[in-house]
């Protein structure tokens, strides 16, 4: 919570500081760089960086904070501050990287806002600065702690035990661990990060989900590959695809995640599109080992059956609960998927019990799509959850 001395200042202040936002971020990321270009080079993720949307998620993330402290005091957004701490854990992340983030950023507001950064001011942001980085800290914290690591030290060798090409664009990798010792655990629904050490020497980071349940011997990730031409999106999938196979070893993180299989015997939504499939399948795999008897409706939406990876195996595994249903969409559904419905995801044609609890995986259109069709249906909010690939662009709409 703000002081009450900083409360009126930010408010004040909020409006000018949210429209110099994107030159802010722009002035911070140069800055950070200049000093700093291993960051760029092995941690962030330089395809977001390329395109702008790891500048919006953190312009949407200090308004979208700074806002509900002044407006909404006695709440925070700890769904999205999760999601965060889960992905800065996933690369690694220390506390005292946030020191080095808080001086280049209050050195780029101060460039682009010049002499409206009075002391005031810039007391009342460097406090709420550090309400959200020490909320991340103690989250991230509590991951590392669970996940049995020192902190920032997440990553060891595994090493490819297998390669299987599922569709035109996504393989997928088993894996284990390099020292031939347990893989150890993980919730269904978590993902990995994994580092590929490219050509120019980068070690570029990217997330995938594990895409097997955590029962199996070995791990499974699923990785498509992106086609956005030249540029660095999609330089790890692209690499992945062109040089990893069995025998080699990759340098993974240990899982994290937050959206994993519910306790209980309540009904479940598995609401996925595209690459979105690959948590869902954890999930999955995870209650038919268990013989779960909960009823399960799988929903998923893909381009084609060609390009729906684990199309066999998702279909599979909701056949294997007593109370699974699966319910298909493909824009382009060629006549070669039986039952499948032509068109984009609609859950009117389902009929959804009381009690739902809805998982969604997929692009961020998608994803607002199938919740604001899920609110229209009565699921309330705080029974949807969510993950985001990527920047997370959907700040504050918990």
């Amino acid at each position: 919570m703000l002081s009450e001395q900083s409360v009126p200042v930010v408010r004040a202040t909020l409006p000018a500081v949210g429209a110099a936002l994107g030159e802010i971020t722009d002035r911070f990321y140069a800055r950070l760089f200049s000093a700093h270009p291993e960051l760029l080079r092995d941690l962030f993720n330089r395809g977001n960086q390329a395109d702008g949307t790891q500048k919006q998620a953190l312009a949407g993330a200090i308004a979208g904070f700074a806002g509900m402290l002044v407006d909404r005091p006695g709440t925070r957004p700890d769904a999205v501050l999760s999601r965060i701490a889960h992905k800065h854990a996933s690369l690694g992340v220390t506390s005292e990287q946030y020191k080095t983030v808080q001086r280049h950023l209050f050195d780029a507001i101060a460039e682009v806002l010049g002499d409206a950064v009075t002391p005031a001011v810039a007391a009342a942001w460097d406090e709420v600065y550090w309400l959200m980085a020490n909320a991340l800290i103690a989250r991230e914290a509590q991951l590392y702690e669970t996940a049995g690591v020192v902190e920032g030290d997440v990553w060891r060798p595994m090493l490819v035990t297998g390669r299987h090409r599922e569709t035109p664009d996504v393989v997928s990798f088993t894996l284990r661990a390099a020292d031939g010792g347990p893989n150890g655990r993980f919730l269904p629904g978590q993902y990995v990060g994994v580092q590929a050490e490219l050509p120019d020497g980068a070690r570029q980071i990217r997330q995938y989900s594990l895409s097997r349940g955590p029962g199996r011997a070995e791990w499974r990730i699923s990785v498509k590959r992106l086609r956005s031409g030249p540029g660095p999106e999609g330089e790890v999938s692209s690499w992945l695809h062109a040089n990893l196979g069995a025998g080699q070893t990759v340098m993974v993180s240990a899982p994290f995640g937050g959206l994993t299989l519910p306790e209980g015997d309540g009904p479940l939504l598995l609401a996925s599109a595209g690459v979105g499939v690959t948590p869902m399948l954890s999930m999955l795999d995870e209650l038919a080992t268990t013989g779960s008897a909960r009823r399960v409706i799988v929903a998923h939406a893909d381009r084609s059956p060609d390009d729906h990876a684990h199309r066999d195996e998702l279909a599979r595994l909701a056949a294997a609960l007593p109370h699974g249903e699966c319910h298909l969409w493909y824009e382009d559904p060629d006549g070669c998927a039986p039952g499948a419905r032509a068109g984009r995801t609609d859950l009117g044609a389902l009929e959804l019990p009381e009690g739902l609890t809805a998982y969604l995986c997929g692009p961020l259109p998608y994803l607002r799509a199938v919740r604001g069709d899920l609110l229209h249906h009565g699921v309330p909010a705080a029974d949807i959850h969510y993950e985001v690939f990527g920047p997370d662009l959907w700040l504050g709409q918990e």
